[in-house]
C-alpha cells in the first residue's frame, strides 16, 4: 500500500544537520520498521531527498544505500530500456500511479527540456527542466531475488520526488549497475542543500480576468494540449477556469465520482486513460481496469501491470470537463485537492483522429451532479 501522509515536506532550511538527521531517521525506523520514506520525511519535517542524501558514501546495506547520480537525465533515461521490465512510479500527495513495462521509444525535445516515453505500457511526459537530483537506491527487501530492492529516483530542487523506476524480478540487474556506474556523481560525501518548499503562485483575482475572452478561447480549442497554454495566456488557474466554465464546458460532480467511474469502467469493460502528475512528470495508463479494492482512505486499482492508489478523503472538487478538438469533444473527470492541485484526470481511451468512446461519455453522464 502507498504511504498515507498528506503533509507537505520541508526543504533544506529545516535540516538540523546531516549526521543528526541520519540519527533521527535511524531512530524512527527502529521505532516503526515498516514506515515508508515519504511518511518518515513528513514526520521529520524534511524532504524525501534529504533523507536519501544522509546515506551518501555509506556502504551499510542494513537500511538504505544511496548513490548520487550526475545530470544528463535525458541520456540516462534513454538507457533504462536495457534494464528490461521495470516498475515506473509517479505520484502526488493524494494519488500513486504504478506501471510495469519497458522504457521504449524514449524521445527528447531538447529545446523545451521535455522527455517522452511512448510505449503502450510505460507512457510518460517528463519535464526535465524541473529535475535536479537523481539517486540509485538499494534497500533490503525480502521479495527481491537477492534481498535488495533497487531503484533510480529523481527529485526536483526542493527534494520532492518527481519519478521513480524500480527493478522487478524480471529486470536486468547488470544493466542497472552499468547505468549507475556510468552516471555516478563524483561527489558522494558532501551534504546537498535542497531549496525551500515550492510555493505555488497566488491565483489572479477573478475580477482581473477577461472571462468572455477566456471562454471564447476555450470554445475555439482544436486540441486538448492547447488548454494549458490557454490557461497561461489568460492567467487562469485550473479550478478558476472550471468555475468560469461551469454550466457550459464544466459540471461539478460528487466527490465519490472517481470510485463510481472506475467501478462503471470495470463493469462495462470500457478502456480508459488515467493521468497522474506532479511538477516533473505525467504518467499515463491506457486500458481496462478490473480489480478494484478499498483499503482505509485509499481506493485502489490492483491489476497486473497497473496499480493506482487514490486517497479519496483528499478530494475537495470533482468536475466533468469538456474540451472541443478537431476530432470532436473530449470529456474528462478531473479531481482536485484543497490547494487546487490536480490529483488525477480520467479519459476514455482514444487516439488522435478518432472520436471519443460513447461508452465513456455514458459513464460520465451517469455521475451525480452537485
Amino acid at each position: 500500500m502507498p504511504d498515507v501522509s498528506l503533509a507537505p515536506t520541508a526543504g533544506a532550511g529545516t535540516v538540523p544537520g546531516h549526521a543528526d538527521l541520519a540519527a533521527r531517521w535511524a531512530a524512527l525506523r527502529a521505532d516503526t520498521p515498516s514506515i515508508r520514506i515519504r511518511n518518515a520525511a513528513a514526520a521529520l519535517g524534511v524532504s524525501e531527498a534529504d533523507l536519501l542524501a544522509t546515506n551518501l558514501g555509506q556502504d551499510d546495506l542494513a537500511a538504505v544505500h544511496t548513490i548520487r547520480l550526475d545530470g544528463g537525465w535525458g541520456a540516462l533515461l534513454q538507457e533504462i530500456e536495457s534494464m528490461g521490465t521495470v516498475q515506473a512510479l509517479t505520484r502526488n500527495d493524494a494519488c500513486v500511479h504504478e506501471k510495469h513495462g519497458v522504457y521504449r521509444n524514449v524521445k527528447m525535445i531538447e529545446a523545451h527540456a521535455i522527455g517522452l516515453v511512448l510505449d503502450e505500457d510505460i507512457d510518460l511526459r517528463l519535464f526535465l527542466g524541473r529535475w535536479r537530483y537523481g539517486f540509485a537506491v538499494a534497500t533490503p527487501f525480502d521479495g527481491a531475488k537477492d534481498g535488495l530492492r533497487r531503484s533510480l529516483q529523481f527529485f526536483d530542487a526542493h527534494g520532492m520526488a518527481v519519478h521513480k523506476v524500480f527493478l522487478t524480478r524480471k529486470s536486468n540487474v547488470e544493466a542497472y549497475e552499468q547505468i549507475v556506474r556510468k552516471y555516478r556523481h563524483r561527489d558522494q560525501h558532501d551534504p546537498i542543500e535542497f531549496e525551500a518548499p515550492f510555493v505555488p503562485e497566488a491565483e489572479t483575482p477573478d475580477a482581473e480576468i477577461d472571462r468572455a475572452a477566456f471562454l471564447q478561447g476555450w470554445a475555439e480549442l482544436k486540441d486538448t494540449h492547447d488548454f494549458f497554454p490557454l490557461l497561461k495566456d489568460h492567467g487562469v488557474s485550473r479550478t478558476q477556469a472550471l468555475r468560469f466554465a461551469e454550466g457550459t464546458f464544466a459540471e461539478r460532480v460528487t466527490l465519490d465520482s472517481a470510485r463510481r467511474t472506475l467501478d462503471f469502467a470495470g463493469e462495462t469493460k470500457t478502456p480508459i486513460m488515467v493521468f497522474v502528475a506532479n511538477r516533473g512528470c505525467i504518467q499515463i495508463h491506457t486500458g481496462p481496469v478490473k480489480k478494484l479494492k478499498e483499503y482505509g482512505a485509499w481506493y485502489n486499482v490492483l491489476d497486473p501491470g497497473f496499480n493506482l492508489h487514490l486517497r479519496e478523503d483528499a478530494i475537495t472538487e470533482a468536475w466533468v470537463v469538456r474540451k472541443p478538438t478537431a476530432d470532436g469533444v473530449v470529456t474528462a473527470l478531473e479531481l482536485f485537492d484543497a490547494e487546487g492541485e490536480v490529483i488525477t484526470q480520467m479519459f476514455g481511451k482514444r487516439k488522435p483522429g478518432l472520436p471519443e468512446l460513447e461508452d465513456w461519455r455514458g459513464i460520465l453522464a451517469a455521475l451525480p451532479r452537485t
